[in-house]
């Protein structure tokens, strides 16, 4: 197939980008390299099924020939950065949705979008099904990524209903994995940097407030098994164990073997307390559930890590 994959410089993209060219399919990667980077697909430039598009989606879009699937991954999407970069943030996952909708359409392409579980904000059901309709603060500092995610599926499904696209909506749960930035303040990256530079390990909050953590290889199994199924509604795509911020910094001090102290800091405006995903439509829709245990994955990453810092001495 021929596959259009945007933010594929990004971390989850550039994963993708590795599994599609692997299952045989010619990949155009298109990113703008305000959060990806060159150094996650630049072995793939000498391949002659893959081309890098350096383009923002938010602006028109342009492809030559045609395309079996638009895959939707571009915009930041750590706190760190939609709150560095608000205005980008609601731009690519609107006008960039509807660009990249408007292309699907065009080239009769089928159309995937990758949403976020932040759509449910700090959730008042527990764990969070696909029907459940979120408690989001719009005006809240994190309303630009989550309510720009929300337009990003009331599109998408609206360009389903109106012009029959054939599309799929992923909710992604924590992700983790070698290619996460060390500095782009997601729980994972911080605690692995932190621990490595012997600096203390900063909690939000208490630390009782908990998250579930999916290995990237998982997310991208799951990406590739529902571009397998017709089905149009949102699936969750995350791990259903949950643990404690404080039980992971504790773990990743021992995968380590770090000196660092735990430092407690205020817990950021509408940080969500709990984010568990029901995971019950994948396991059913796509016979998916995650693999990779976490301290097997939390290794691996650890390891890309301490690669990245040999590199920068």
């Amino acid at each position: 197939m021929k596959i259009l994959i945007t933010g594929a410089a990004g971390f989850i993209g550039s994963h993708l980008v590795d599994r599609m060219l692997t299952d045989g399919h010619d990949v155009t990667a298109m990113d703008n390299l305000v959060t990806g980077t060159m150094n996650n697909i630049s072995r793939h430039l000498s391949n002659t099924r893959f081309q890098f598009i350096h383009h923002n989606v938010s602006n028109h879009i342009h492809i030559v020939g045609k395309l079996d699937w638009v895959i939707h991954l571009a915009s930041p999407a750590s706190p760190v950065d939609y709150l560095d970069l608000p205005i980008e943030t609601l731009k690519v996952n609107s006008l960039g949705t509807h660009n990249t909708l408007g292309l699907a359409l065009a080239k009769g392409a089928k159309y995937f979008l990758a949403s976020t579980s932040e759509v449910y904000g700090d959730p008042e059901q527990h764990p969070q099904k696909e029907s459940y309709w979120g408690n989001v603060n719009p005006v809240g500092p994190r309303g630009v990524y989550d309510e720009s995610k929300r337009f990003a599926e009331a599109i998408t499904m609206a360009y389903h209903k109106k012009h029959d696209l054939d599309t799929r909506i992923i909710r992604i749960f924590n992700c983790y994995g070698p290619r996460l930035r060390a500095n782009d303040g997601r729980v994972v990256s911080n605690f692995i940097d932190q621990a490595l530079r012997n600096k203390p390990l900063t909690i939000y909050g208490s630390g009782s407030q908990t998250r579930s953590f999916q290995y990237v290889s998982d997310l991208v199994e799951g990406i590739v098994r529902l571009t397998g199924v017709k089905h149009h509604e949102p699936v969750n795509l995350g791990n259903p164990q949950e643990r404690t911020v404080l039980e992971l910094a504790e773990l990743v001090k021992e995968l380590t073997g770090s000196k660092s102290e735990i430092e407690f800091k205020p817990l950021p405006t509408d940080d969500p307390k709990r984010r568990l995903p029901d995971i019950t439509k994948a396991q059913t829709l796509l016979d998916w559930t995650p693999k990779v245990e976490i301290r097997d994955g939390l290794v691996q990453t650890i390891a890309w890590y301490k690669e990245q810092l040999a590199v920068a001495k």
